[in-house]
Parts: structure tokens; sequence; C-alpha cells
């Protein structure tokens, strides 16, 4: 007889923290999370009967009528799968520039991650309605401003940094503080706000963010070890956080997210005896905020994040950096 391997808490779907809780308090490092925990902690744990489609939910018919509910959701699932994608792209980068064989593992398995992520969020395209044929080219059409825009950008400063600056490390960083840094707390609302109405969707969102824990302190603690015994290193990575952080300044993000809460909020009401007593965090119902305010609620939730992360690093003056930039 066969016996399951025993399930870490940070893997097991019923167990696990939610994003901002494990990325703030958790720590794993690179050693802990190779390829042999990958296999057994997140194959035949975290993914446990929900492998190819990612959740194990109904879709309800609502969400397959059209109107901005609906729209909303294609919206959010088709960039995500897009940036997804090209998170493999970058990522690949990485596992070719690993100093080792620990680091080279982990960033396999990541690419993994990101690689099934985007599956996942194109599969509920089609439990949404959207045809399976073409479907690609309807993403890829749908969001080509919000790649040319936005993802663009981005890949080209992290790809760059390990691939034409030979930094690793500085790329590990630029992942990990920039990048999933500050997309994480998105997809953390993005869980709180479709448990109601598309708990489908919203098991997609809480099996990717156990991902995004694991991704997230394990980037944290290569930064922080290689900074203890490298402490010359320091000017360097606050100039790359520095980089990165102007960079997301200047890219037009508020303006897809808005874009997608906009159609979202029209569509909530119509949900409304649904989600009549629903908190979309404790005080807060989901039909009282607007869509602005779910968006500061993000970047709100990016900056509790870097107060934790970056001390845990070593390099908590970066706090200010993340902190001060335009609402």
């Amino acid at each position: 007889m066969t016996t399951l391997p025993q399930i870490p808490v940070e893997a097991d779907w019923d167990r696990a923290p939610n994003l901002l809780d494990g990325a703030q308090e958790m720590t794993l490092t690179a050693e802990e999370c190779d390829l042999g925990y990958w296999l057994s902690a997140v194959a035949q744990g975290t993914l446990r009967g929900r492998a190819e489609a990612g959740h194990d939910a109904e879709t309800p018919a609502h969400m397959k009528e059209d109107g901005p509910l609906r729209q909303a959701l294609v919206l959010e699932l088709g960039n995500r799968s897009l940036a997804e994608s090209r998170a493999v792209d970058v990522l690949s980068h990485y596992v070719i520039g690993a100093p080792g064989v620990v680091e080279q593992e982990f960033f396999t398995t990541q690419v993994v991650d990101e690689a099934r992520h985007a599956m996942i969020f194109r599969k509920h395209l089609v439990d949404l309605g959207v045809p399976e044929t073409g479907l690609l080219g309807f993403i890829k059409e749908q969001g080509a401003d919000y790649t040319r825009r936005v993802l663009n950008p981005i890949a080209e400063f992290a790809t760059g940094v390990v691939r034409d600056e030979g930094d690793f490390i500085g790329a590990v960083a630029v992942f990990t503080i920039v990048i999933e840094g500050v997309l994480a707390p998105a997809a953390e609302l993005s869980e709180r706000k479709w448990t109601l109405l598309d708990p489908a969707a919203a098991e997609i969102a809480r099996g990717a963010s156990i991902d995004e824990i694991r991704h997230l302190t394990v980037g944290s603690s290569i930064v922080r070890e290689h900074l203890a015994r490298n402490p010359s290193y320091r000017p360097r990575l606050i100039e790359l956080i520095r980089r990165g952080r102007r960079l997301w300044d200047e890219l037009p993000s508020e303006e897809f997210v808005l874009e997608r809460e906009e159609l979202f909020q029209q569509g909530m009401f119509a949900h409304a005896e649904l989600l009549r007593y629903y908190e979309v965090f404790p005080g807060c119902r989901l039909l009282e905020t607007t869509p602005k305010q779910r968006y500061d609620l993000a970047e709100r939730w990016t900056d509790d994040m870097a107060e934790v992360r970056l001390p845990y690093m070593g390099v908590p003056e970066a706090v200010d950096i993340i902190r001060n930039h335009p609402r």
C-alpha cells in the first residue's frame, strides 16, 4: 500500500495561510524547497485533485452570462495568463543563470508553477464560455495593450539584470521585491472578491497564492543569505530596488486594474443579496467598496509586505523606496 507523503502546512490546501500572512510570517529556503519537495508537497499535496483545472468547484451559471461581471473576470484571467506566461520566459533565464544546483532546481519548479498558473487561468476562460478554439489568439488580442505597456517593460528589465548584467541575485531581488511583491496583493484581493460570486475562480486564485508564498519567501531567503555573506553588495541591491520601483511607477498598471474593477463594480450589484453580509476583509463589506478603494487596499498590502520582507532580507532602508511612491 502506497503511503501519501506528509504535506507541510504551507503547501496544504486547507492549512496554508493566505498569501499576505504567509509571505510576511513564513520562512522557506531554496534548500528546503528543492525538486523533491516540489514533487511531493506541491504535485502530490497542493495540486491533488486540482492539477489540471486548478479547482474542483462548479462555475455558477451567472458567470457564463454576458455582462460586466463576466467581462471583468475574462479581462482579469486573460491578463493574468499573459503575465504568467511572460514570467515563464523571464524565469527561464534564472534557471540558466543559477549559480548552483540548489538555485537551479528551485527556479525550475517556479517556471513550472508559473506555466501552470497561465494554463489554469486560460482553462477557466473556457469554463466561462470563451471558445477553446482560438483561445490563445483571443487572450493575445485582448491583452495586446497590457502586454506592450506593462508586461514588456517589466520583462525586459528583469531579464536584462540576469542575462545582460550577469547579476543573478539582483534579478532574484527584482522579481521578489518589485514584480511578485507588487502583484501579490492584487492576487490576494482577487481570491477575496470572487469567493461567493465564482468559487472556481476563488479556488484558482487560492492555489496560485499558495505557490506565491513559496516564491516570495524563498526569493527573500536567497537575497538574505547572499547579503549576509557579501555585505558589500548592499549598494547594488538598493540601486536595483530603486530602479525597479521607478519603473513600476512609470507603468500604467492602475489604468488596467481599474478598468476591470469598474466592470466588477457594475456587476456585483446584480448579486447584492448574495453579497449582502460578505466582508472582503474584516469590518468592510464588499458591496461598500469602490474600485479605487480596492486598488488602494492592494497598494497598502504591498507596503505591509515590504515592511516585513525587506528588513528580513537585510535592507530595512529599502522600505521607504517601496512605500514612497505615487498613489
